[in-house]
């Protein structure tokens, strides 16, 4: 195909041209994220409005940086002074998104794969692009770019040399797989299944299932599962509309409309696969029994594996090719971590799959992380990109070089052999392998040192090895953080904000056990208005570490004053005394301005911390005589939000703060803003979010009152691995102090957590279960300080180096607190900074 000029974009999504340098300019990229903007003359950077971001803030800032092209809904602020660039006005820059997407996909005319569901559409994406890899030229959304934004970007990076694409698409709520279909526009389709995810946005899942399906209006095959009773309702309605729409159904039952049916799944868990006998009908009289073995045995992984089989066999593969295409397939890691390397060092390992798109995305996620201004790339050739390879490597030159990567260490033929373009950027350092075994036998620790390192390579490369040599070394335990988990709750608390509310989060206690600093990085750019930490030690760390947004300090003691105001933290004031001692500050300081505001603290009945009412009245006069003294906030604290029964009391709270507030205000001359709703208050009390709320526990996935438990989504899983295996005889017993009595013969694992990591002592004698290869395993005897035994009679599969399952998704932290008659804020504060954090991001 022809490129598109920006003259076409005018016609294409029926806008207004505001300005027009050049008609002729190219558009080669689509840009929706500011930091994600090349500086080049053919980038067209589309201003999305968001709730949180405007990308209409940065237009200016981009023309200064090279962006000469702009899709907007209002014009920039002197954009008149943009004298060299295009823009365009749309009624909605989304929307023009898409239907810019829509006419690029309608000029290829290949077989394209659109996959929907509630769950597995990446993996069954991922899947058939392994499968189908070696016999076509691919294109897949990258990741899981399955959103409003992220399926134009996906389908934006067709191009003439790929013969098959596989796009992905997701939606949370009714009318928006309309949009996506037109950008997609499938051949075959795959409806994966239909579950409990994004059950808030529909009124059931009969409509859940029906707007799904909207991908499908105009595609004339869809595969999918017969035993989801609402998607196979809903696509045979679509049928009796379009006769000519052929279903392609599978079963795990005997199904007479079944393609294929599923007669049996053997699962080996000793070996890790699982046998699957399948009934295959060529014609409505004619079958043949049919068997693949998949190397998995977990329910999610044969049901995704079916698909991919089930299009395999519809498109006449050979049972020998999907059978040795499968042999292939391993877990996808659809994520980015981010872990704890040697010499002080970060490393981002993205280490699955590399491809331009990809790349983009994790030097994105690699540059938001500050803790050093020292970044390294280790990077794989990239493969079936559609690109010629000089190009292909220019272009990744220029994109790590508009990054400000400091060095690249290439590996593999094609970098090699182009590594002149890198070397000509002179703006960061590079070295070049052939391959990853000549890299590791050259590799010295030393090499590294208080960097970020982001290791990005085609599966084939193995640079799971490298990560291993730069991956701090500590014991099996570890704390894994999902920060897309973290993010959809915050969306969700803000969901059910007024737009004006502010809103704090609290990072005190390392982040309520997450670590603070990473977790305050990612709330930075997703720009929550303040930040709560207890003492003034953990708010400059976050300074000494990037953290720019306003810090309130819930405790802080005079001695920290000088400090607190030479890092701009906030301190709460909440007695006469601290006041006093703040007001010396502020009469000793030579710059009164420079000073930051005071919070008040009022104690309208927790009893904990705060000026009592009647002290209002001393309050006042202290700050009438100091009118240097900024007040940025008044606030109190709920008690008992969380509990019905106390609500009287929560609404006399109220009552006491509003008064208190009112008084302080008029002596003031101005109001400061008023905070009182907690993270239970949010869900309770919405009415009296005032200009501010302050979240804690609910971002990290927990609602303390469960009644929006399902609407979270959990932060953090703590796992850690089974040391070793052994039989005990009946009346022998376990552990410390012979607490654990055997009874009847029992197979027993240590594994590698103890009390000293924050697994509580009072979780021993089968108080608490662990989970190991999806089975609960009973601890026995007492917890040790860095081990604990734990029964797995009942799991004659699990072996020694097998991973385990403290708390997460599969068993939540609060029913671990409830075994122990504690709360979640105990246990996740309570993990030892021993046990490695990990983030992973989508």
């Amino acid at each position: 195909m022809s490129m598109l000029h920006f003259f076409d974009l005018a016609t294409i999504t029926q806008g207004k041209v505001l300005q027009m340098a050049d008609r002729e300019r190219p558009v080669r990229y689509l840009v929706t994220d500011s930091r994600k903007a090349l500086g080049s003359s053919d980038v067209l950077f589309i201003a999305i409005q968001g709730q949180r971001h405007d990308g209409h803030q940065y237009i200016n800032q981009l023309y200064q940086n090279g962006i000469s092209q702009f899709l907007v809904t209002c014009p920039p602020e002197n954009w008149e002074g943009l004298k060299h660039s295009n823009i365009l006005r749309v009624a909605d820059t989304k929307v023009a998104l898409q239907q810019i997407a829509a006419f690029h996909r309608q000029q290829f005319h290949i077989p394209v794969i659109g996959i929907t569901g509630s769950n597995g559409k990446t993996i069954v994406k991922e899947w058939l692009g392994q499968l189908l890899s070696p016999h076509f030229f691919v294109v897949k959304s990258p990741k899981s770019y399955n959103s409003q934004v992220g399926v134009p970007l996906a389908v934006w990076e067709l191009n003439s040399a790929h013969d098959l694409a596989i796009f992905e698409a997701g939606i949370s709520k009714p009318g928006e797989m309309e949009n996506l279909e037109k950008v997609i526009a499938p051949t075959i389709g795959v409806f994966t299944n239909l579950g409990p995810a994004h059950d808030e946005g529909f009124t059931n899942r009969q409509q859940k299932a029906a707007e799904k399906a909207r991908l499908f209006k105009n595609c004339p095959e869809v595969i999918y599962c017969r035993d989801y009773p609402e998607v196979h309702h809903i696509l045979q309605q679509q049928t009796e509309l379009d006769p000519e729409k052929k279903l392609i159904v599978w079963s795990k039952w005997d199904a007479e409309d079944g393609f294929v049916n599923l007669l049996s799944a053997e699962k080996d868990p000793v070996k890790f696969h699982t046998t699957l006998q399948l009934n295959c009908r060529q014609t409505p009289d004619i079958s043949r029994k049919i068997s693949f073995t998949i190397p998995f045995t977990d329910d999610a992984s044969i049901e995704n594996c079916m698909h991919c089989i089930v299009y395999m066999l519809y498109q006449g593969f050979d049972e020998d090719v999907i059978q040795s295409g499968i042999e292939k397939l391993r877990k996808v890691s659809m994520r980015m971590e981010l872990k704890q390397g040697i010499n002080q060092c970060y490393l981002l390992d993205d280490s699955y799959s590399n491809d331009l798109a990809g790349l983009q995305i994790a030097l994105d996620f690699l540059i938001q992380q500050k803790k050093s201004d020292q970044y390294t790339v280790i990077l794989s050739d990239m493969l079936q990109t559609g690109v010629s390879v000089p190009t292909l490597y220019t272009e990744v030159a220029r994109l790590l070089a508009q990054k400000n990567i400091t060095r690249l260490i290439g590996i593999g033929k094609a970098i090699t052999q182009h590594q002149g373009v890198f070397q000509n950027t002179r703006t960061f350092t590079s070295q070049f392998y052939k391959t990853t075994e000549a890299y590791l036998k050259l590799f010295k620790p030393d090499d590294y040192s208080n960097e970020v390192i982001l290791v990005k390579g085609a599966r084939q490369f193995g640079f799971e090895h490298i990560v291993k040599q730069l991956q701090q070394k500590t014991h099996g335990t570890t704390l894994e953080i999902n920060l897309d988990a973290l993010t959809h709750n915050l969306n969700y608390y803000r969901n059910k904000l007024e737009e004006s509310t502010k809103i704090m989060v609290m990072v005190k206690a390392f982040s309520y056990g997450g670590a603070s600093f990473e977790i305050a990085n990612l709330l930075q750019f997703h720009r929550v208005d303040y930040l709560g930490v207890a003492y003034a030690d953990e708010g400059i760390m976050l300074r000494e570490n990037g953290i720019q947004l306003p810090i309130l300090i819930l405790n802080p003691t005079p001695e920290s004053f000088d400090k607190a105001a030479k890092f701009r933290l906030e301190p709460e004031i909440y007695s006469t005394r601290l006041l006093r001692e703040y007001i010396k500050i502020a009469e000793d300081s030579s710059n009164l301005a420079a000073l930051p505001p005071i919070h008040l603290k009022i104690d309208t009945g927790m009893h904990r911390l705060g000026f009592s009412p009647d002290e209002i009245p001393e309050l006042i006069q202290l700050l009438k005589q100091n009118p240097c003294l900024q007040v940025g906030s008044v606030f109190s604290h709920l008690a008992a939000s969380d509990e019905a029964t106390h609500q009287a009391f929560t609404l006399q709270q109220v009552v006491i703060f509003d008064q208190c507030y009112t008084s302080i205000a008029a002596a003031l001359g101005y109001r400061p803003m008023r905070h009182i709703l907690n993270s239970a208050g949010m869900i309770h009390f919405p009415q009296y979010q005032f200009e501010m709320v302050r979240l804690g526990i609910g971002l990290y996935g927990v609602e303390v009152s469960q009644q929006e438990q399902n609407a979270l989504e959990s932060v953090g899983t703590l796992r850690t691995v089974i040391s070793q295996i052994k039989s005990v005889k009946a009346g022998d017993t376990v552990g410390y102090g012979r607490r654990g009595k055997i009874s009847k013969n029992t197979t027993i694992a240590t594994i590698a957590i103890g009390y000293a990591d924050g697994f509580d002592r009072r979780f021993g004698n089968g108080v608490a279960q662990v989970i190991i290869r999806g089975k609960l395993a009973p601890t026995i005897g007492n917890i040790c300080m860095d081990m604990c035994m734990v029964d797995i009679t009942q799991i004659p599969e699990a072996q020694e180096g097998d991973e385990v399952i403290v708390f997460g998704r599969e068993q939540a932290v609060t029913m671990l607190a409830n075994a122990i008659g504690t709360i979640p804020y105990e246990l996740l504060t309570g993990i030892g900074e021993r046990v490695k954090r990990v983030y992973f991001t989508e």
